[in-house]
This record gives structure tokens, C-alpha cells and sequence, in this order.
């Protein structure tokens, strides 16, 4: 067994105008001083990093990684949310995830799809510059506007979509293997991997790609009403990555798992600080750490009622109370009688 690195802290809901948030050093200068350990950083904006220069300069790579370790942290992993966000878009929802895009690609979808496809591509490079070993992207989404079977979905229209989302993503996972690095889907409603039969299903489509791996985030199936703890005992071999996020399910007799198009603070399902929700966390560190997880215990902060810095102030401690420093000898050790063959041979009765 390992102990899990951490705590760590993912920058995107943090990044912002203001001191200490807007630029690198700053903001991992106040992550250090919370308490963290490692900063999971987003790639989407120019002033933390520049992502195709650390995928085609080791040397930039290099300065972007002092920068980091400079303020006493490491970089934990990438993030291409947004960017994967765009690999596969329905239709219906390409004015709204234009915004996630540079102005030249918008109200053109292929161009956009294309710009966004390279850029989780130079996300592989970047990260082998960087000396990680995983990064995490969103699937996108082709089918989640039928996610509800009303009207009735045509036949093959399931199967259409996944050869399609498998086809725009093979070649993406095929720069990961050369690089040596995982990519791991966050599992996220509003994407077409948004639970463990989904992700199956596109397993089946890229021929069980080994690179093709799981960032494990409990938040979104407590608001699924899925086993949290379940999908570690079936995923475990594919979780690369961890974002430790809390959430609470509190239906009613006027809403449930849809949330009545409410919004965050007056739906059933909400995303709360850690603690303050409903998630085990400690079943699930001890079963991170039984199945021997090697990777980092990330804080995502989104709330709907806790301020953002003191989500992050509380969850460098909450997360460093729940790691587990694996033990280097059985309890009771102290009771061993000794063995070797022979031993064991004239226990048994045998010669």
C-alpha cells in the first residue's frame, strides 16, 4: 500500500482579477500558506500557463515547474476541462460552449472542434515535460441532450454516438500512450461518460485503451443517487486521479435528482464545502488506499453557500486529517511463531 499524496488544490475556481489570484506565483504562494501541497492547474488561461509552449519547450516547461516549486509545491496534474468540453458537441448546445473557445473558432464548430482536439493533445506533451504522469479532460457530450429516453431515441442512435465520441478521442489517447501519461475523464453529468455504464460503453469503443482512465470525483454521484463506494471496488485499476468535492441529496415532494431547473442554492442536489455534505470521505480514503491509489487528494471547491477562501482554508486541513500514512507492519506482528517449510509441512500432517 501507499499513502496518498496531498492535500492538493485545483486553481480554476480560484483564478481571478485580484491579488493573490491572478497570476502563478501568487496564487501558490497563498495555496502554500493554507497548507497544501501541490496545485492541480487549468490550461485555459495564458497568465498561470502557456499551454502548446510547455508542449513544444522543455525549457519552458522546466521555468513554468521552478515557478511552482519556488513557492514550495509541486504541480499535481493538468487540466483540459474546458478544451475536452469541445472535442464533441450536440448541436444544441454550440452557442452556449462557444464561450469556452478563442474568438476566431466561434460559430464554427469543426474549426473549434479541431483547435480544442490539439489542445488536449499539446496537454500530453506538456505534462511528460512536466514530469507528471496523468491529466484530466471532460468527454463532451453528443448524446446528452436524449439523455432521457422522451421522446423515444431511435434505434442505434446510442451506438451512432459512442462510435462517433470513440472516433474523435482515439487519436487524442493515442498521443497519451506515446507521451506515457494518463487521461483520465471526470465522470460529470451533462457529458456522455457521466457514469460507470457510460464509461464501459466507451471503453468497448476504443478497445480498452489503457490510457483511457478515470478522475474519481464522489460529488457527482451522491447527486446521481450512484454507489460511491461501489464504483471504487469496480473502477479502482482505472482511477488515476482524485478530486475530493462533497455534495448532498435532499429530495423532497416537489424535486429530486433533476432540480426542477432551480438554481444551485434551492435545488436537492447541491455541491457543498468539504464536510459540510454527505459523502464518506473516510471509506473512501481507506478504500483509495486499500486498492493502493498512487496519486493525489485534490480539492475542488464549488459551494453553493460556503465563501470560496474559506472552502479552500478548510479543506487543506480536512484533507490532511483524512489521509491515511499506511503502516509498514501487521497489528499483530507481535504475535508471529516464526515459520518455514518444514514448519508449515508437520502443521499439515505432512512429510
Amino acid at each position: 500500500m501507499k499513502t496518498i499524496k496531498g492535500p492538493a488544490i485545483f486553481l480554476a475556481q480560484f483564478i481571478g482579477d485580484q491579488e493573490p489570484f491572478n497570476n502563478l506565483t501568487s496564487i501558490c504562494k497563498w495555496a502554500k500558506n493554507l497548507g497544501y501541497k501541490g496545485v492541480q492547474l487549468p490550461t485555459n488561461d495564458l497568465r498561470f500557463i502557456d499551454l502548446q509552449k510547455a508542449a513544444e519547450s522543455k525549457t519552458y516547461a522546466d521555468e513554468i515547474k521552478g515557478q511552482v516549486n519556488a513557492c514550495g509545491l509541486e504541480i499535481t496534474e493538468l487540466s483540459t476541462h474546458l478544451q475536452g468540453q469541445l472535442v464533441a458537441v450536440n448541436p444544441a448546445y454550440d452557442t452556449l460552449f462557444d464561450a469556452f473557445a478563442p474568438a476566431q473558432y466561434k460559430n464554427n464548430p469543426s474549426a473549434r472542434q479541431q483547435w480544442a482536439a490539439q489542445q488536449v493533445k499539446y496537454a500530453a506533451k506538456a505534462s511528460q515535460n512536466l514530469g507528471l504522469t496523468a491529466s484530466v479532460t471532460f468527454s463532451g457530450a453528443l448524446l446528452w441532450p436524449m439523455m432521457y429516453p422522451w421522446p423515444q431515441r431511435p434505434a442505434g442512435l446510442v451506438e451512432t454516438g459512442f462510435t462517433e465520441l470513440a472516433k474523435r478521442w482515439e487519436p487524442i489517447l493515442n498521443v497519451y500512450q506515446d507521451c506515457g501519461i494518463d487521461l483520465c475523464y471526470e465522470i460529470h453529468p451533462g457529458e456522455d461518460l457521466h457514469d460507470g455504464i457510460t464509461y464501459e460503453m466507451f471503453l468497448d469503443k476504443v478497445n480498452q485503451h489503457s490510457r483511457a482512465c478515470l478522475l474519481y470525483d464522489p460529488s457527482h454521484f451522491v447527486l446521481q443517487c450512484l454507489d460511491y463506494l461501489e464504483y471504487i471496488d469496480n473502477y479502482h485499476e482505472r482511477i488515476k486521479m482524485f478530486h475530493v468535492k462533497d455534495a448532498e441529496f435532499n429530495p423532497t415532494g416537489k424535486q429530486g435528482v433533476y432540480g426542477g431547473y432551480q438554481n444551485w442554492i434551492d435545488r436537492a442536489g447541491r455541491f457543498r464545502s468539504l464536510g459540510d455534505g454527505q459523502v464518506d470521505f473516510k471509506s473512501i480514503f481507506s478504500k483509495l488506499t486499500q486498492y493502493d491509489y498512487t496519486g493525489w487528494a485534490v480539492l475542488e471547491w464549488e459551494c453553493a453557500l460556503k465563501n470560496s477562501q474559506d472552502g479552500a482554508r478548510e479543506g487543506a486541513e480536512f484533507i490532511n486529517n483524512h489521509i491515511i500514512r499506511v503502516t509498514e507492519k501487521a497489528f499483530d506482528d507481535f504475535a508471529a511463531s516464526g515459520s518455514d517449510d518444514a514448519f508449515n509441512h508437520r502443521l499439515l500432517g505432512l512429510k
